[in-house]
């Protein structure tokens, strides 16, 4: 019996239609254009700003989109996963909100945190719930309304994060292709440099807490840049050795974006060309778990049957990782 693994299938997307520039953002704090977009790579970033609109409304217009390009009906969905840490409630989660405003009435789903690696972890987890043959239709989906939770008085984060986010179909396949391998990895010891300060079991929510501004992220930027410019490109070398894949084999990175000068500088240590290196920072900023699907959505049409995909992330925690995945279909 041929070895089973979990490929990509279908792809859905989805960026809210309002747009925070730079420029936008100079008139918020002490900041301008060249500053932000020299240091990180980025030039506006989308925010969900509709009264009543949360990430379950985001990742439902994602799944509904890799749906009908698949032709299948909600219904068929065995397991959906959401990677996020911005759900629209504390209980219950967001992914449950999801199967019912789609309609996958047959779907068990559940939430995964891990802040900007949610995506590769739930990937991982989604794969491994196809190889053991039990589902054959499993979506991932990865999305954040980080506007929920940003200081827009705070330049050291609020020029960094945006909305939106993707959502993928994972079917079984025979041939060779999907997830191939995978290095994730856990530091808690990281928290205390990335964090959001209030709001769960240890600081619940008080006039206190509200008033000393605690329920944003909070980030102490120089020592989360070198954390993860380390340990983002070691993953992803790694990978590439154990797998016995060369620069001239891999087909695209694909790394979280979080930094422009943290992707080139993995891209340069796994020795990849700049045209091998998707981005899109520029156009989204910072969405934790939403930037590796988005760069699925925005790139899906450049993939080919058989190319070999690096994924690369980094988040707070620590969390990070890579994921080894073979294209599966032609766009």
């Amino acid at each position: 019996m041929s070895k089973i693994t979990a490929a990509i299938t279908a792809i859905g997307g989805y960026v809210p239609e309002t747009r925070l520039t730079n420029f936008d953002l100079e008139k918020l704090v002490d900041t301008n254009d060249e500053w932000i977009t020299s240091r990180t790579g980025i030039k506006e970033r989308r925010i969900l700003t509709e009264p009543g609109k949360g990430t379950s409304d985001m990742a439902v217009e994602a799944v509904n989109e890799m749906l009908r390009k698949r032709g299948m009906d909600a219904n068929e969905i065995d397991l959906l996963i959401m990677a996020t840490i911005t759900g629209d409630l504390v209980f219950p989660s967001c992914a449950n909100i999801v199967c019912d405003k789609i309609g996958a009435k047959n779907a068990w789903s559940f939430d995964l945190a891990a802040a900007c690696s949610g995506f590769l972890f739930a990937l991982e987890t989604g794969a491994r719930f196809i190889e053991t043959g039990r589902y054959k239709k499993v979506v991932v989906c990865g999305f954040d309304k980080m506007s929920a939770i940003i200081d827009y008085t705070d330049r050291n984060t609020c020029i960094i994060f945006g909305d939106g986010g993707g959502a993928v179909l994972l079917e079984p396949n025979t041939e060779g292709y999907g997830v191939l391998d995978s290095i994730l990895k856990t530091d808690g010891s990281g928290r205390e440099y990335l964090h959001q300060k209030a709001g769960g079991s240890l600081k619940p929510p008080t006039h206190e807490t509200i008033d000393a501004r605690e329920h944003y992220v909070y980030q102490e930027g120089k020592t989360v840049f070198k954390f993860a410019t380390t340990n983002m490109a070691d993953v992803s070398t790694q990978i590439m050795e154990r797998n016995n894949l060369t620069s001239d084999d891999v087909t695209y990175l694909l790394a979280h974006q979080a930094n422009k000068r943290i992707i080139d500088y993995t891209a340069e240590k796994m020795q990849l060309p700049p045209e091998k290196v998707l981005m899109n920072i520029q156009r989204y900023g910072n969405t934790t778990s939403g930037t590796i699907p988005l760069l699925f959505w925005d790139y899906e049409k450049l993939f080919r049957k058989g190319d070999n995909l690096i994924l690369a992330t980094f988040g707070g925690g620590f969390t990070w990782g890579s994921i080894y995945l073979k294209w599966a279909y032609n766009s």
